[in-house]
């Protein structure tokens, strides 16, 4: 009989990435396992799934059955894995998915272990992200009981080795099935992987070692921070595990939006209504920035969307490369309110240019920049 195509065999195209070809084997060697599916066909599908999935994750096995397919005679693996006796390579690949013993490595279960990062947004205004900031925040962590040491026993015992794992904190089930006996390596009921039962827990900590906490961390903001960058606070984040250090805190930054100002990396960009009458015969103009007023000059001639770069007037650079620059860009606003006399001018301008009268615009825009003025 011939054998079925890998890809068939775990309902992936030949264009699956390793991960699709990694869930598409856990899937289907869950639902065929001969533990847990007694169908009669289970096992042979079971082991089908296993060696389409021992070819397909590993590149160059992959690439030669993409060449050759089932007909090499020197592909050298077409028979798959070898699944006799205690099941040979393919117990290693189910325990790593499966949490099974075999050729696993063990972790002694009190080793000094490094405790898990926090994670903390914080919602800061844009010119505080340009400018930076210190201040205090309160994170609720777990924290090392300073009654036990972090043993979890009360004081004056100690915790003693497990008698039903003697210490492993893993204990090895065995199992019979088709094709000869599995043995798999399981977390210790009896003292939770720990490797160590407390008869006199700790009245603090109830012996899990620990204490949760609201601890309150100074933090200093560097200038330039953007929006979605992160700031790591080394050692700040849960406690250690059996002596070992503490996580990492991790501070998200969310910056709020400006009114008046927009932000393109390092620089600054702003729209900067103007008149008429100044954009037809020039004039000087003050603009708002991050770093105060500034004048800026505009010719005679100007027109809606030209630009103005003032050098340095950005955002200083995070990694302390220089300051990014303010951009602005003319906008002519056409007032919204003429006196008879303000009309009949504008008429006899249009009569003379050939032009037809300027349509009226909306006030908003103006509000926004009195504010950036008054730094609202």
């Amino acid at each position: 009989m011939s054998k079925r195509d890998y890809y068939e065999v775990l309902g992936v195209s030949k264009g699956a990435s390793k991960d699709e070809i990694k869930k598409a084997y856990r899937k289907l060697s869950k639902k065929y396992h001969p533990d847990i599916n007694k169908e009669p066909d289970a096992a042979e599908k079971f082991k089908e799934i296993a060696e389409a999935y021992e070819v397909l994750s590993d590149d160059q096995k992959k690439a030669h059955y993409d060449q050759f397919g089932h007909t090499d005679p020197n592909q050298g693996f077409g028979g798959g894995a070898d699944f006799g006796g205690g099941f040979g390579g393919f117990e290693d690949i189910f325990n790593t998915f499966f949490g099974g013993g075999g050729g696993t490595r063990r972790r002694d279960p009190n080793a000094p272990r490094q405790g898990a990062d926090l994670q903390y947004t914080m919602t800061i205004s844009f010119e505080e992200a340009a400018f930076g900031k210190e201040t205090d925040i309160e994170i609720p962590r777990e924290e090392t009981c300073e009654t036990c040491n972090g043993s979890g026993a009360k004081p004056g015992t100690k915790p003693e080795t497990c008698k039903h794992c003697n210490g492993s904190g893993q204990l090895n089930v065995e199992q019979n099935t088709p094709f000869g006996r599995i043995v798999n390596r399981r977390t210790c009921n009896h003292c939770n992987g720990t490797g160590k039962e407390i008869k006199h827990k700790c009245s603090t900590c109830g012996g899990a070692g620990k204490v949760r906490k609201r601890k309150k961390i100074h933090v200093k903001i560097p200038a330039g921070i953007d929006d979605g960058q992160q700031l790591r606070i080394a050692g700040q984040g849960e406690g250690g595990i059996n002596g070992g250090p503490s996580g990492d805190l991790y501070i998200v930054f969310h910056v709020r939006e400006h009114e008046f100002f927009e932000r393109d990396g390092d620089d600054v960009y702003c729209e900067m209504p103007i008149t008429f009458v100044q954009a037809s015969l020039g004039d000087d103009i003050e603009v708002p920035t991050l770093h105060g007023k500034v004048k800026v000059k505009v010719p005679a001639g100007t027109q809606t969307g030209t630009k103005f770069r003032l050098k340095g007037k950005g955002i200083p650079n995070v990694r302390g490369y220089g300051v990014g620059d303010q951009h602005i860009i003319v906008r002519i606003i056409t007032p919204t309110k003429l006196t008879d006399k303000q009309k009949q001018l504008l008429r006899e301008f249009a009569d003379i240019s050939g032009n037809a009268p300027i349509g009226e615009h909306e006030e908003g825009f103006f509000s926004k920049v009195k504010r950036a003025f008054k730094g609202e």
